[in-house]
């Protein structure tokens, strides 16, 4: 056997080693199928951890105020058996149908007109205080102070401010929705308008369009799918709202609900809400079918 032979079997084997087996001392590398469980084990036991503080957050705040969380699932067949019974519109509750429609027909107008003007302003402000076609400087801090200082007031609370200037009237829950509207339609338009119209505005720019030329020929068109989706969305809101600011302001069909159920009429006020409920519905019906053409 020649010399070069052995070492030729010696590199032989050495090399095999190297390619072949991972070092005494060190650790293989997982493979893909370890690395995969591990993950979703780490994930599983995050999930269970949070859903464990959460029950000890809802313990120990029950535990404070005296909420007894047994007792009051105990309650609900009970409470489902008494709202079965008495919130059940009778045949006699019929004969108020045309008063609580026109209650009604009356709250929803209101909150369309309380949406639709807001729309309007809103997105005045919003263009005016956005960060690609706005003024700038600290018109764009006060018009963003003011859509977050009017839309983190709930509706609720302006009708209660407002009581006091206009007392209970049609005009008070107008102005109440009309309030929150623009807080937060305001800060959707801002959003929308940052987000669609950045490239349009530099080309126009850089055309030399005048500031109107650019609002009506890059923000409108691009935006106004938006815009009419948070305006129908507002409208959706705001019915729903109505109803309670009615109640306080005794306007519409919420203070026809407040009527008879102050005068133990369950029956009656089982249909304002079945009313007030297949509005809603229609409304958010119509408004999917709206997105669904401008989308």
């Amino acid at each position: 056997m020649s010399a070069a032979e052995p070492r030729f079997k010696a590199g032989e084997a050495l090399a095999c080693q190297g390619v072949g087996a991972a070092p005494s001392g060190g650790a293989s590398a997982p493979s893909a199928g370890e690395a995969e469980t591990n993950f979703f084990r780490r994930r599983s036991l995050s999930i269970v951890g949070v859903f464990l503080v959460f029950l000890a957050a809802n313990a120990v705040a029950g535990g404070y105020v005296g909420f007894d969380f047994g007792a009051a699932v105990a309650d609900i067949p009970a409470g489902i058996v008494w709202m079965a019974a008495n919130f059940v519109p009778s045949a006699e509750s019929f004969g108020k149908l045309g008063q609580i429609l026109s209650s009604l027909a009356s709250t929803v107008l209101v909150s369309i007109a309380a949406s639709c003007v807001a729309a309007v302003f809103a997105f005045v402000f919003a263009v005016l205080g956005s960060r690609s076609v706005g003024i700038g400087g600290p018109v764009s801090i006060a018009v963003r102070a003011v859509a977050s200082l009017f839309r983190n007031i709930p509706v609720v609370a302006w009708a209660f401010i407002l009581l006091f200037s206009f007392k209970q009237s049609e005009f008070t829950g107008f102005f109440a929705l009309f309030l929150t509207s623009f807080g937060y339609l305001t800060r959707c338009y801002l959003e929308s308008i940052d987000e669609v119209s950045g490239g349009s505005v530099e080309a126009l720019r850089a055309t030399g369009a005048s500031y109107f030329s650019i609002v009506a020929q890059a923000v409108v068109p691009m935006s106004i799918t938006s815009v009419i989706s948070w305006v129908l969305y507002m409208i959706e809101t705001n019915i729903r709202d109505a109803t309670l600011i009615g109640i306080l302001t005794g306007t519409g069909i919420g203070f026809v609900f407040d009527l008879y159920y102050k005068s133990f009429r369950y029956d009656i006020a089982g249909l304002v809400i079945a009313m007030i409920v297949i509005a809603v519905i229609a409304c958010e019906a119509i408004s999917n079918y709206v997105r669904r053409q401008i989308i």
